[in-house]
């Protein structure tokens, strides 16, 4: 690769094929910058067999992309490294923050400490959302103030049908005239799937034709399995946990609703939720936990509903509602189509080389 004076760098565990949100957040970034100047330096192998190692992987990247501008994909542990080095090498470093990166950090004394230090130093701090510069004031005052710029994450804003694939799923699961209630992402506790459940009983009283997706895997999966079995809920609930792209796309455009009622729990909190923005590109109403970062996603009554993600009761009565109400949901889908196209992932790009000044 031949070398470019002044190149950015983008210093990441996670990103694509890796799939999560994060991932996808600086997938979108790097495909929408519009030049060869930014380099990837990415993968969970960076860290292994100690965080130390990463030192070396990226002052190696730096002098051999000619690196002046880092820019940090996780707080904790990369951007330490970035700062260290920094310290001895002529370069400057932004740090992206999402949410529960920070809100974990600063319950730790020491990891707080750590932070502020990192933070002090970076030229730029890029919030994914609203909620991460509340939770610098509360923790930090106006220590930052003039420092942080919040820019939300990008996304693709136009989706393409795949006839083929929706009508294989709708034979396979015998789901002819069925509601469909959609759920997608990793299965851990903070998205909610267990309040779902523990909901569906009294829905499923009020509109029997409802069928509960969930596309994912994680380390709830397992309990998922065993709560659905102890709810007697197996003949109204369909877990998929290996499906392909194309499936999960195929979901998006099949199903009526959209729900992740996302609760922050002990600082493990949802950043933003891209799968909303997601849904809301194939025309989905969505059904979102206030929580966190989420309401920079969900606007109320414009591109779906907020629930109280601790009350099974408001997340009954918010399927019901969508549920009884096809005009609603076709509303709220439009709105929600339009919505979508102030996240152009080529637009926020541009915003944060803007921030950069490149």
């Amino acid at each position: 690769m031949a070398k470019t004076k002044n190149n950015t760098l983008l210093f990441t565990l996670e990103y694509p094929p890796f799939r999560g949100g994060v991932a996808n957040v600086y997938g979108n970034i790097v495909k929408y910058w519009t030049d060869a100047s930014i380099k990837v330096l990415a993968g969970e192998n960076l860290c292994r067999p100690h965080w130390f190692f990463s030192l070396w992987h990226l002052w190696r990247a730096v002098v051999q992309y000619q690196v002046k501008t880092v820019l940090v994909g996780q707080l904790l542990p990369l951007g330490t490294v970035a700062y260290l080095l920094s310290c001895f090498k002529n370069i400057d470093y932004t740090v992206f923050l999402h949410g529960m990166d920070i809100a974990l950090a600063v319950k730790i004394p020491r990891k707080k400490r750590l932070a502020k230090k990192i933070l002090t130093n970076a030229k730029h701090i890029i919030a994914l959302n609203s909620y991460v510069p509340k939770v610098l004031q509360k923790n930090f005052g106006n220590a930052f103030a003039g420092k942080v710029v919040v820019v939300n994450p990008g996304v693709e804003t136009t989706k393409q049908q795949n006839n083929k694939t929706t009508k294989q799923l709708i034979t396979k699961y015998n789901l002819e005239k069925k509601i469909i209630l959609l759920q997608v992402g990793r299965l851990v506790k903070r998205k909610g799937v267990d309040k779902v459940l523990e909901a569906l009983p009294e829905v499923l009283k009020e509109c029997k034709d409802l069928v509960y997706v969930v596309v994912g895997n994680g380390p709830e999966c397992s309990n998922i399995e065993l709560r659905i079995k102890n709810l007697e809920l197996s003949n109204y609930v369909i877990l998929i946990a290996d499906a392909s792209d194309e499936d999960v796309q195929a979901w998006y455009e099949l199903c009526d609703i959209f729900i992740m009622p996302a609760r922050d729990i002990d600082g493990d909190v949802e950043g933003f939720g891209i799968v909303y923005l997601e849904a809301n590109a194939y025309g989905k109403p969505v059904i979102a936990g206030d929580s966190g970062g989420v309401r920079d996603a969900v606007k109320p009554d414009l591109n779906g509903l907020l629930v109280n993600p601790e009350s099974t009761t408001e997340i009954r009565d918010a399927i019901l509602k969508l549920c009884k109400d096809e005009f609603l949901r076709r509303r709220l889908g439009q709105q929600g189509r339009e919505w979508v196209r102030s996240f152009d992932g080529e637009k926020q790009a541009r915003k944060i080389r803007e921030i950069l000044d490149l």
